[in-house]
């Protein structure tokens, strides 16, 4: 098996990956949403803005 990152061999600590550096990668790379299948639908729109609107709201009232 290769690593999906970077196409060097897998080391079974970090399988799939071959190192932490590329499963670190490959998490980012979920975390920022690059991973993301963009969606043409409507509802899925609305969606995502309720819940940024919600998550700008949680952290306004966070004490700083």
């Amino acid at each position: 098996m290769t690593c999906p990152i970077c196409g060097k061999d897998a080391a079974p600590k970090f399988r799939p990956f071959c190192s932490k550096r590329c499963a670190d990668v490959d998490l980012a790379k979920w975390l920022s949403g690059s991973y993301a299948i963009p969606s043409q639908d409507p509802e899925d729109a609305e969606r995502a803005m309720d819940e940024l609107e919600q998550m700008i709201e949680r952290e306004a009232k966070k004490p700083h």
